[in-house]
């Protein structure tokens, strides 16, 4: 096999383990989902788990690492070339979007965003500023062009709004999920106006 075939595979392995490993510790917690649960889900040997990952906790980071950071670049590429108002349309789409197509990943977020106990979460706030910080510049060029109130708490925006739309993603996905995404990014777009974030 060559270089780019091993690659390749190795980089196959490990989305299946992340894949797997979200969906377990989404359905039954980090705490009660094993390394064997890992590699039966994945289809693979417990050896390969610890031949791509030091260990679970070690899975778990990268799998923040790997779920955030793709959120990052959906949020990069949604606002890009945009005027502010505009942007913070797309950011909520994205995140809708995001979140529809990664619903273990956003479930599993959610449970453990605000838990500070965890050896990881030094690693969850670095990631959630990088997503956040995406929301931030939007805001703030918002409020810099007058796009925006000139009061506006950019901090405070920022997380309320990647904090509402993760929320409310999730609630959509678990309670109705036959509702169109097109109904629900109106009405988050409508909240938001009414709170002045937009208008």
């Amino acid at each position: 096999m060559t270089t780019d075939g091993r690659t390749r595979r190795r980089a196959d392995t490990r989305q299946r383990l992340f894949e797997a490993a979200v969906e377990l510790i989404a359905e039954q917690g980090f705490s009660a989902t094993t390394v064997d649960d890992i590699a039966l889900r994945a289809g693979v040997a417990k050896g390969t788990v610890y031949y791509n990952f030091k260990s679970k906790t070690d899975l778990f980071e990268e799998l923040l690492r790997h779920g955030i950071g793709l959120l990052t670049d959906d949020f990069r590429a949604a606002v890009k070339g945009l005027p502010p108002r505009e942007a913070v349309a797309a950011l909520i789409r994205s995140q809708l979007e995001y979140i529809r197509r990664y619903r273990a990943f956003a479930q599993l977020l959610l449970s453990e965003m605000w838990r500070t106990n965890r050896e990881w979460q030094q690693t969850l706030v670095l990631l959630r500023e990088q997503a956040i910080g995406v929301i931030a510049e939007t805001v703030r060029a918002g409020v810099d062009s007058g796009d925006l109130p000139a009061d506006l708490d950019v901090r405070v925006a920022s997380s309320a709004l990647f904090g509402v739309g993760l929320v409310v993603a999730v609630d959509w996905l678990v309670f109705t999920p036959e509702r169109p995404l097109e109904d629900v990014e109106e009405s988050l777009l409508a909240i938001v106006r009414r709170v002045g974030t937009t208008t």
